[in-house]
């Protein structure tokens, strides 16, 4: 029980922390307003003194504005401080939410990346409110979201997800590392969008040739020492007036591009800052499995670390806003300022631009491994699965499986074991059938246990810990229908989605690696003679093709195709109990057909009379 306790007490203690930080820095920003304030009153009392009364001297007035300085340059600090320890708290409140289960609502959902056309994201609630993504997704960027997305769409190679597993494992203990990445900003993920900022690193010159930029700097510097020697009385304002009519000029022909330049560099530069933090953070981590460090050779393959590389941008961007001050726009002017830093951007990314999108991959991928990581952390007893070969054709066995999305003290486990090789049994190891048709009552668990399954692989060939005692499986094309509905707009009914849906699972028979079906309520949308002949097709070519699945079914009736199909399926079933009147459920799956039915005492429950 200690161990389950762990990232609880971690949590609190770090919470606790955090919280008293946050508290003193409040405190800390409140006094520092409180001493501005106090400080622009001594300046006037101090100008009014010396103004009005002649009491005291002006020199006076550097003290009350001496005050005032320091503090603003302090309060910027304290204000930042304070900002990330709220964010700190942020990070541990939520990190107890997911553990208490309180967390629905609270995160990303990431409908952007649900397909209709998908084949199991939909099915096994990868995407929305309450989504398996939703209690996966601590990234800070869009890229971190989309490789996470990316990896629950699309199974890994063994390899990939040996490799994954390393740097998950790696990172899992690193509460500190996480902790850092959430601090970013809370408005980074709404900002920070990588196919805009690939495209800006990938984009074409803008501007003209370098030669253009050295003619811009002559004239900048013309400009200043024709007008220092005027001043200095050796020439009159023709040579000067000359230079700025020719700067003008040049400024003039280049406006359009250079403020396409300047527009699309102001937008990305938030997005890059928030880029140099995260690959800093990569940059300096001390790592030894194999992914993390290609992942830091990939960075530094160009020579200089990609955040400083970064750095110096936002150093020319920085120093291009200058231009906005009032004080220094007219200087700005005479050198051509936004001219000349605009050549200065075009030239960085002339030489880093298309390091872009590598840096952003890198990101993304780091990002989603911390992901992983944090959930492996806050679930120390969820172990990483075992990938094997599928030499002897697919397998799938599961030992006290559970589902990730029900809380612990509500999960019922089961066991689950299907092989393309033959055999019997089906609800533990050792030789098993390549189908489970799985009956029950209504409510008593049946699409549960197929989402179980379902949810439990897409972690697995992602390279995250799954729910379960024990896993062992073959590399599987998961395909679904527990979720396929009509479609108003499209013009089809729940059936026609259905049996395209069947069809393009068939298909996945014709690759690699064989499919894994779940099917919930085979052909539920016809009449029982046709359901029952074409239920039977589909799971025999499904099987003959040496695809493994489950199909969950009320029908007694379809149950029977298990015995059709002789050892290569079984059955197996949940019950359920009517105790004074009230339908309890076990969910625990046993060998077998269901022998009873709830779906009378479910409408007399609700008050229909039947």
């Amino acid at each position: 029980m200690s161990d389950h306790l762990a990232p609880r007490a971690e949590y609190v203690l770090r919470l606790t922390e955090r919280t008293a930080a946050a508290a003193r820095l409040a405190r800390l920003d409140l006094g520092i307003s409180r001493g501005r304030l106090a400080a622009i009153a001594g300046a006037v009392l101090v100008a009014w003194l010396s103004w009005r009364t002649g009491v005291m001297s002006k020199w006076w007035l550097t003290a009350p504005a001496a005050t005032f300085f320091a503090l603003v340059a302090v309060h910027g600090r304290v204000i930042a401080s304070h900002r990330e320890a709220s964010r700190s708290v942020d990070f541990y409140t939520r990190g107890l939410a997911r553990l208490d289960h309180e967390w629905i609502g609270t995160g990303v959902a990431g409908d952007r990346f649900l397909s209709p056309s998908h084949l199991y994201a939909a099915d096994l609630d990868l995407f929305g409110r309450g989504s398996l993504f939703e209690l996966l997704c601590t990234a800070r960027t869009e890229a971190g979201e989309q490789a996470l997305a990316d990896w629950l769409l699309t199974p890994a190679s063994p390899v990939v997800v040996g490799d994954r597993q390393a740097a998950v494992q790696e990172l899992r203990p690193l509460v500190d590392l996480r902790e850092d990445l959430w601090r970013l900003g809370a408005d980074v993920r709404a900002d920070v969008h990588p196919a805009m900022l690939a495209a800006w690193g990938l984009d074409q010159r803008v501007l003209p040739a370098r030669g253009f930029r050295t003619a811009a700097a002559l004239l900048a510097a013309s400009s200043v020492v024709t007008l220092s020697l005027w001043l200095a009385g050796a020439t009159g304002p023709i040579p000067w007036l000359a230079f700025v009519g020719a700067g003008v000029a040049f400024a003039g022909w280049l406006r359009v591009r250079v403020c396409r330049v300047v527009g699309s560099v102001e937008s990305a530069s938030h997005d890059l800052a928030v880029l140099s933090h995260i690959l800093a953070r990569l940059e300096r981590g001390r790592f030894t499995s194999p992914r993390l460090l290609a992942l830091q050779a990939e960075l530094g393959r160009d020579g200089m670390s990609p955040s400083r590389r970064i750095e110096a941008l936002l150093r020319l961007i920085g120093l291009l806003d200058a231009r906005r001050n009032q004080m220094f726009a007219p200087l700005a002017a005479l050198l051509l300022w936004a001219t000349q830093f605009a050549f200065a951007i075009e030239a960085w990314r002339a030489v880093t631009g298309e390091s872009v999108p590598r840096w952003l991959a890198a990101v993304g991928e780091f990002e989603a491994l911390s992901a992983l990581a944090g959930y492996a952390w806050e679930h120390p007893d969820d172990p990483f699965p075992e990938l094997v070969s599928a030499d002897r054709g697919p397998l799938f066995d599961g030992e006290a499986l559970g589902h990730p999305l029900v809380p612990d003290d509500r999960c019922v486990r089961n066991d689950v074991y299907l092989t393309g090789a033959g055999g019997g049994g089906g609800l533990g190891a050792g030789s098993g059938p390549q189908v489970l048709v799985v009956s029950g009552s209504n409510m008593s668990g049946k699409s549960t246990l197929l989402r179980t399954v379902g949810v439990n692989t897409v972690l697995a060939q992602a390279g995250a810990p799954v729910r379960a005692r024990r896993l062992r499986l073959t590399p599987l094309a998961v395909g679904a229908t527990l979720r396929v509905q009509d479609s108003l707009q499209g013009g089809t009914s729940r059936f026609y989605a259905e049996i395209t849906r069947l069809r393009a699972i068939v298909g996945l028979t014709a690759g690699t690696p064989p499919p894994l079906f779940l099917l919930d309520e085979l052909l539920n949308g016809t009449n029982s003679h046709d359901r029952r002949i074409g239920a039977e097709g589909v799971l025999r070519t499904l099987v003959d093709r040496g695809a493994i699945g489950l199909v969950s079914t009320h029908d007694l009736a379809l149950a029977k195709i298990a015995d059709d199909l002789a050892f290569r399926a079984a059955n197996v079933h949940f019950e359920d109990q009517l105790v004074h009147g009230e339908i309890r459920f076990d969910y625990a799956c046993r060998p077998g057909v269901v022998t009873t039915s709830n779906a009378l005492a479910l409408m007399r429950a609700v008050g229909i009379d039947v």
